[in-house]
């Protein structure tokens, strides 16, 4: 496999500066954040544009491909993460038009990849979001197709504040629900950016899930989660805030057994670290040492998987 982070994590850097501390720190290569520019989603780790696809000319293009090329770092996808079956109309728009447009960077780009979420409205179930999803994500896959761009769906239930309550704002959550979009929408342009922390919290088995659809990752994130007991006692799991996401070894996951599934199904694609941990978010040098804290327990786990 080839490690990487997420470039969310270092919203004041310029793109140049992320390729230079991921190249100085061994990394093989990097997501890049593509919202829109001059504003965007408000939460935590959104709203970055490292990339601003509006303004992705031919020079901008090759300027580009050189960084990649002097720093030895790759870019493994474009990420841009909002809720396309928002119930509002014209927020959806907006969001399915620069998913489209991120998708075209990525092939001018020469990377084929584009990380995303499904959405969903949150009022309603599963069921009842399936026609927007179809009716939204159908034109987006062959879009893609004629493009030459996969599309990697992040497994996240995004389900962690009121606003997003009670269904969460990502369709895409278990493995019940990956096979039924699969089936509906079965192209080779469309799998999983595979992350195994949101599953460990919802009980689902992450080790499993790597057998089971490795043959759809189409990228992977790193993150790890870590459960608290007292605050499930007090909420249940039916209630909000008793896990939290943590850099890999300060979580729940087992990273040498993560890695030993990824080498048993020969998974050879990109691997990319998402920090999202709050102890290491009070400053840019904090964060730093997220991504390399992080890198050295992977680099062990994978020594000893």
């Amino acid at each position: 496999m080839k490690l990487g982070f997420v470039s969310a994590i270092l919203p004041e850097l310029s793109l140049e500066d992320i390729l230079a501390f991921a190249s100085q720190e061994g990394f093989d290569c990097l997501e890049v954040m593509c919202w829109p520019a001059g504003g965007g989603d408000k939460r935590r780790y959104a709203g970055v544009t490292h990339i601003d696809v509006d303004a992705l000319n031919v020079k901008e293009v090759q300027r580009i491909k050189d960084m990649q090329k002097h720093y030895k770092v790759a870019i493994s996808g474009l990420g841009y993460y909002p809720n396309p079956l928002t119930p509002n109309k014209t927020e959806a728009d907006v969001y399915v038009k620069h998913i489209k447009k991120v998708i075209t960077a990525s092939a001018k780009l020469g990377i084929g990849v584009m990380n995303t979420f499904i959405g969903r409205d949150q009022t309603k179930s599963i069921e009842d979001n399936w026609k927007p999803f179809e009716k939204t994500w159908k034109p987006v896959i062959k879009f893609a197709e004629k493009q030459n761009v996969k599309i990697g769906i992040e497994n996240c239930p995004m389900l962690f504040s009121l606003d997003e309550w009670p269904g969460g704002k990502n369709l895409a959550i278990s493995p019940e629900v990956w096979r039924r979009m699969f089936a509906s929408i079965p192209s080779r342009h469309f799998g999983l950016n595979y992350d195994p922390s949101h599953l460990l919290w919802q009980g689902i088995d992450h080790i499993r899930a790597i057998h089971d659809f490795h043959d759809k990752f189409v990228h992977v994130h790193i993150k790890d989660t870590r459960i608290a007991p007292d605050r499930v006692y007090e909420r249940g799991i039916m209630g909000l805030k008793w896990h939290d996401p943590k850099i890999p070894g300060l979580g729940d996951i087992d990273w040498v057994e993560f890695c030993k599934a990824l080498k048993d199904v020969d998974y050879k694609g990109d691997v990319c670290i998402e920090v999202e941990d709050r102890a290491f978010e009070d400053s840019l040098e904090s964060r730093k040492e997220a991504v390399r804290q992080s890198k050295r327990h992977i680099d062990l786990a994978a020594t000893k998987a």
